[in-house]
């Protein structure tokens, strides 16, 4: 089934198949994202209007929507065509008015004659102390009552589509439903006590409370895991994909790792044990790997990545560890050539600053094999740089790069296994969104030795006090970074920036003391400060958010934040991660200016109850939500439309078990249940997965 099943052809057809649509109204559609009568059923009301009948509007909470039957009382028309038109009417107990603008008083007239007893709904709010609805929504004789919803769902709107048209298409589209096969595993859908799928997207267009629009509703829930299970089988099917695709054989005799361990002052932690072991069973398997390395800050990645890269060489191969920014690649070298030299391996950089004749010669020694492992920025991808024999590529910071630079990567040798690490903790179900088609190994023990960072949540009226401990601390040999969020003054914002701050505190602390880096500066300059800083010539580095991602220095143990609450949740615990490298005690200071948020406030709070990576991405999905967190549009975050990845982890984790389990049992979905979720696929756009199952 490589094309669309006929039976879903009317859920794809043109909106101006549908009642009270025509071709203008469908281009308004347009702007909800919702072009053919699949997108208006899967477009929920998120809210509903209860049109209950009352027997006056006396004594109700105003502003509110009321359902009334009056008396129709006297015209009063305004004496010009822009000011309002009234009807007096009265209820059982009181009188009101109904309030027109631009209104055509003959068609009032008519619908509203003296005398004639009228059934009005619709929004009534109190103005120089009387009650007046403006604009009825339904204005009927008493017979016509049943016309009126009790209640009335809400859809969100855009210029052109009212309220009364979305309902009225939605009403014509869910006459196009088909009954399609199951595709939901039976016992799972016994289990939650869902409807069929016909049944489900009826009873989410015609709730009849607010109770029933609840995430947590049946039918909701289940159109919910329907779009999870579409996502994951996607995803499964990517994985089996990749698991089908030829690989090497890569398996060390394990002679330079001993060596490297035997060197190591430590023992590696359980967590970097089993992540290797993971690694190393997957660059054994014919397949090619696929592997994700999460750790939070100080978990230990580096190690488990120079392991890795290890076994290519041991095979007689080589490795590439890219990096996002050249600082970044710099610090891996520093870090890493020490274990290099233990384990007797050649390790080379490449940057976009490598030229000429000393470019070439790195060139020509990656191409003989005569370098082993290479680290690089950005530049690795050019044309011109060849391996001899490339069996492993790590990449650092996946969300610095695209899917198809990691592809690129990959086409740099024969079959390469792919490690991608990242210091960002994930939400579990972003993760399980993101990188559902890869393997995941998870860091979650700090190697021994770490202290924990003491967080401290300080006004920034206090500076004085916090330069003054900063001086003493440095009279002792510490050193500090300062972060600010700013690089320059801003006329718009009032933070302080960067050079202001440097300025000040080397007046406050003597010349020679303080090093200022950001990204506006050169970068010969910014590498001499962060150098003069890692060599102990300064005590204090003010920097702006260069230093997130980077920069080890083990002797800084205290770190400074100014305006915290300007920043994200993540960006400050990976900022806090650059202190408590060493064995001595280290402290964060979060400077806010006063007053805080409500979101200012408690996100300082988590930061100061906890250090667990995952647990503060959490909070700040929760916060955020999934879109902000993420932020860019290569992120392979999905857009649902009824699903909430924040609150729905746990039905996302169930939608990836049984998706996965659905693969493994029949991969090329041509079972009853298999086929059913093909129709899913095509119902859900997941024109992909249709591919990949045809080349599968």
């Amino acid at each position: 089934m490589s094309t669309r099943p006929e039976i879903i052809f009317p859920l794809f057809s043109a909106l101006t198949v549908l009642d009270g649509v025509g071709p203008k109204i469908a281009k308004n559609f347009e702007n909800l994202g919702i072009t053919r009568p699949r997108d208006l059923l899967l477009t929920l009301p998120y809210s509903g209007i209860k049109r209950d009948l009352v027997s006056t509007v006396q004594g109700a909470e105003f502003p509110n929507v009321l359902t009334v039957q009056v008396t129709v009382g006297l015209h009063k028309a305004g004496r010009t065509k822009s000011s309002a038109y009234r009807v007096q009417v009265e209820d059982q107990e009181t009188t009101f008015q109904l309030v027109f603008f631009h209104a055509r008083g003959d068609y009032l007239k008519k619908m509203l004659p003296v005398g004639a007893t009228r059934i009005v709904s619709g929004k009534v709010e109190l103005f120089d102390g009387v009650a007046q609805m403006v604009h009825p929504e339904y204005m009927i004789a008493p017979e016509d009552l049943h016309t009126i919803p009790k209640f009335e769902p809400i859809y969100p709107l855009t210029a052109g589509v009212t309220q009364k048209t979305m309902v009225r298409a939605t009403r014509s589209a869910v006459t196009l439903i088909p009954d399609l096969a199951e595709w939901i595993d039976p016992p799972q859908k016994q289990r939650a006590g869902w409807p069929d799928w016909q049944d489900a997207v009826r009873q989410a267009h015609e709730p009849a409370s607010l109770a029933e629009m609840s995430a947590n509703n049946p039918a909701r829930e289940r159109l919910a895991y329907d779009e999870f299970f579409a996502h994951q089988l996607t995803l499964s099917l990517a994985r089996a994909q990749q698991r089908r695709a030829k690989g090497r054989v890569t398996q060390g005799a394990g002679d330079l790792r001993q060596r490297l361990l035997a060197a190591l002052p430590y023992d590696p932690t359980g967590a970097q044990t089993r992540a290797l072991a993971d690694i190393a069973a997957d660059m054994g398997d014919p397949h090619r790997m696929n592997r994700l390395l999460q750790g939070d800050v100080g978990s230990g990645k580096t190690l488990v990545a120079f392991l890795s890269l290890l076994i290519a060489v041991e095979d007689g191969g080589q490795g590439v560890l890219m990096a996002p920014t050249e600082i970044l690649a710099r610090q891996h070298l520093e870090a890493l050539s020490p274990l290099a030299e233990d384990a007797q391996v050649v390790i080379e950089l490449l940057t976009g600053r490598d030229k000429g004749r000393e470019r070439r010669e790195k060139l020509a020694a990656l191409a003989r094999g005569d370098i082993h492992i290479l680290i690089g920025t950005h530049a690795v991808f050019q044309s011109d740089v060849e391996f001899q024999d490339m069996r492993l590529a790590i990449i650092d910071e996946q969300h610095r790069f695209g899917v198809r630079q990691r592809m690129e990567l990959g086409q740099k040798g024969e079959a390469v296994d792919v490690l991608v690490m990242t210091a960002t903790p994930i939400p579990r179900s972003l993760a399980l969104a993101q990188y559902g088609d890869m393997d995941v190994s998870i860091l979650d023990e700090k190697p021994p030795g770490r202290k924990p960072i003491s967080t401290a949540v300080v006004s920034l009226d206090r500076i004085d006090e916090v330069i003054a401990k900063l001086r003493h601390a440095i009279a002792e040999g510490k050193q500090a970074y300062w972060v600010c969020p700013l690089v320059e003054e801003s006329e718009v914002l009032d933070y302080t920036s960067a050079e202001d701050r440097f300025k000040r505190l080397r007046a406050a602390l003597g010349e020679g003391v303080v090093e200022l880096v950001h990204g506006q500066m050169p970068n010969d300059q910014k590498d001499a400060a962060m150098a003069r800083f890692q060599q102990g010539e300064a005590q204090v580095l003010v920097a702006t958010t260069v230093i997130e991602v980077g920069v080890n220095v083990p002797t800084a143990t205290i770190m400074v934040i100014e305006r915290a609450e300007s920043f994200g949740l993540a960006q400050l615990h990976q900022l806090r991660g650059r202190v408590g490298r060493g064995s001595d005690k280290s402290t964060c200071l979060l400077l806010y200016k006063a007053p805080l948020s409500e979101t200012g406030r408690r996100r300082l709070e988590v930061l100061r109850e906890t250090e667990d990576g995952f647990r503060i991405s959490e909070v700040d999905l929760q916060m955020r939500g999934a879109g902000d967190l993420i932020g860019t549009a290569q992120s392979g975050i999905p857009r649902f439309r009824i699903a909430d990845m924040e609150s729905m982890s746990s039905l996302m984790a169930t939608a990836q078990s049984d998706a996965r389990k659905l693969i493994n049992d029949d991969p090329n979905l041509t079972s009853p249940r298999g086929e059913a979720a093909r129709v899913l696929l095509w119902l859900m756009d997941q024109d992909q997965a249709i591919r990949l199952i045809s080349v599968g």
